[in-house]
């Protein structure tokens, strides 16, 4: 994937539960950007749905789908256990509220095969992934058809194995970007356990660079034109920006987050799997603090929190809502995302 077939350095991050909107994918383009669209809590018929949408704006997009984590879906007892007890506690939370915490749900694999057939009968532009690897026969079908095709990673141990299913390019995550790590093996740098052996996102895509001949999208703390034209001079062909967008009016991100972003009160990001069993980047507020233990469990925590987080939204509550944000989440910006666009690439 050379740089001219994206034709920017300028890509907006895929945002999962309704913050990547077909607008804000329109304000990208129309500014000078690449936007995708996230296929993650979607059902198949609703992305298809988005994507017809974006189809008749006119412009050119891309697809984010998660990869499921198998072990994940068939916890053994033990883990199992830690769930339980998680559930419990977090039954004071939705007690506040009015809301009760849901049964746990363990076979929640976001309808992946779906929406990869239908991603294949009906191809788009360009398809990444996160949270783990597609497997080489996804990769290989979804070129066949003429998508491009970007898997996520954190580390060079992981872009080593992706580099290996064939994939055009690599996104390189850095810890410092907000919400989920895109982490998928045991031992990668950037989750609550492990850090990040590179202290900036130009330093890792510089470690990336040297292990795969992959064309590299950079992700994270890439706030500004000057953090944009330092990833580039790492060797990344663009970067994938998320937080900077937050706040924008065509974001579909809750009002309360939005708020949050700009609210002095908030002073820290912190990584937890509080919200969802994932880890992932956000303010810190009174829900992180309260369960730093949380246990792994993606996507079943993510159901069990959901009822206590759109009741948090309803209230106007910040504390009980997951702020994601990355470390320079202060230089997120209100307007429209075209602004936002227009002044990253103004200094290119």
């Amino acid at each position: 994937m050379p740089e001219s077939l994206f034709g920017t350095p300028f890509v907006a991050a895929p945002m999962a539960g309704g913050t990547s909107t077909p607008s804000l994918v329109q304000a990208v383009h129309e500014a000078g950007g690449l936007g995708f669209l996230a296929a993650g809590y979607k059902t198949p018929e609703a992305m298809t749905a988005e994507i017809s949408v974006a189809r008749a704006l006119g412009i050119r997009f891309g697809m984010n789908v998660f990869v499921p984590d198998r072990d994940a879906l068939s916890p053994g007892p033990e883990a199992r256990s830690r769930l339980a007890a998680y559930r419990a506690e977090l039954e004071p939370e939705a007690a506040r509220y009015g809301v009760s915490v849901p049964p746990l749900r363990l076979d929640d694999d976001d309808a992946w095969q779906q929406k990869i057939d239908a991603l294949v009968n009906d191809p788009v532009e360009v398809v990444s992934f996160a949270f783990g690897l597609p497997g080489p026969a996804v990769v290989k079908s979804l070129r066949k058809a003429g998508t491009v095709v970007i898997t996520s990673v954190t580390s060079v141990q992981e872009a080593l194995a992706a580099a290996e299913e064939g994939p055009d390019a690599l996104v390189v995550q850095h810890d410092s970007a907000g919400a989920h790590s895109t982490a998928f093996l045991a031992d990668s740098p950037g989750t609550a356990a492990s850090p990040t052996t590179a202290s900036t996102t130009a330093e890792l895509v510089t470690q990336v660079r040297s292990a795969v001949g992959l064309p590299l999208i950079a992700a994270g703390a890439v706030v500004d034109g000057t953090a944009l034209r330092g990833v580039l001079a790492a060797g990344a062909v663009a970067a994938q920006i998320g937080t900077a967008l937050l706040r924008t009016e065509e974001s579909g991100a809750r009002q309360t987050h939005k708020d949050a972003l700009g609210d002095p009160a908030f002073t820290s990001t912190a990584i937890t799997r509080a919200f969802t069993g994932r880890a992932a980047r956000s303010l810190v507020n009174d829900f992180v603090r309260n369960h730093q233990d949380a246990p792994e469990g993606y996507p079943a925590i993510h159901h069990l929190t959901a009822p206590i987080r759109a009741a948090a939204s309803a209230a106007g509550d910040p504390h009980r809502l997951n702020l994601w944000a990355g470390t320079g989440w202060r230089q997120a910006r209100t307007g429209s995302a075209r602004d936002v666009v227009r002044e990253f690439l103004s200094g290119l």
